[in-house]
């Protein structure tokens, strides 16, 4: 008898770093597949001593057994959707990339993760140029942050709309499909991102994804968050502009009850089970 999953059901893979306080990477991407309905399968890129407080220490796993585990999960599981996090150092980008390319693990969303809520470094400075020159090209959709679009771009850190929607056109001319620009670590009444997709011709779908921003230090994870939400809805066959924007609904929702979790001494996770919580008794 197969054990393989039924053909319909939903597989979604994140290749990501393992946040022991739950808030962030590989575990925040669990919780975010599970509660959305698809089946979860993980990679750990590397090992992490953190709290909401902080990173203390990192330990990477070898790129050469990141590659195994993604070769012996793509041998048995019919991955629908794949998403990267956190890689930390340039051996680990093109172990993926090469994955990927082997696996053909489409849709792909790519985080380029690198620096943590708490402002704490998780990327090398040479895996950053194995993302421009080997895994951003195989990005169905590339989802940075401003400050993590300006590495990239090499640029100043974008301070209004235009900036943004100019750094995105600027980043699909790295090869990616579309891009989400979060907004959320900007400033303002709204917590804007840009979703911008070009379809290979001159024209460029551009969706303005806005919520209203929510008052809270409980931020930890907001955007390992948003990528899994955006993976889980491919997986399920949704179009790349739905997934987005579903993304921000689910993110917000998150960031709205994580006010009142109160985990940690630091900046807590959001509420990724907020749709699934029991109702309180009297």
């Amino acid at each position: 008898m197969s054990t393989k999953a039924p053909p319909h059901q939903p597989i979604a893979l994140t290749i990501a770093g393992s946040d022991p306080s739950g808030g962030a990477g590989i575990q925040a991407d669990l919780k975010t597949f599970t509660v959305l309905g698809v089946y979860g399968a993980a990679v750990i890129t590397a090992l992490t001593a953190q709290s909401t407080r902080g990173v203390a220490g990192i330990h990477p796993v070898p790129a050469a057994f990141v590659a195994q585990q993604i070769d012996v999960l793509a041998s048995d599981l019919r991955v629908t959707a794949t998403k990267t996090g956190m890689l930390h150092d340039r051996a680990t980008v093109l172990a993926v990339a090469d994955a990927v390319r082997r696996h053909d693990l489409h849709p792909l969303v790519v985080d380029p993760v690198m620096v943590a809520t708490s402002g704490d470094v998780l990327l090398e400075d040479d895996a950053i140029a194995a993302y421009l020159s080997d895994l951003i090209a195989l990005a169905d959709v590339l989802t940075p942050n401003l400050q993590e679009a300006a590495r990239l771009l090499q640029q100043p850190v974008a301070q209004d709309e235009p900036a943004m929607l100019a750094q995105a056109r600027a980043l699909l001319t790295l090869g990616c499909k579309s891009v989400v620009m979060k907004g959320g670590h900007g400033t303002g009444p709204e917590a804007l991102d840009l979703f911008v997709s070009a379809d290979g011709s001159a024209d460029v779908e551009v969706l303005r994804l806005a919520r209203p921003r929510i008052a809270t230090r409980h931020t930890h994870g907001t955007g390992c968050t948003f990528s899994a939400a955006l993976a889980a809805s491919l997986a399920r066959g949704e179009t790349m502009s739905a997934a987005a924007s579903a993304a921000k609904d689910f993110v917000h929702a998150a960031l709205e009850a994580g006010k009142e979790l109160q985990i940690g001494h630091g900046s807590g996770p959001v509420d990724h089970l907020f749709c699934s919580r029991f109702q309180k008794g009297p």
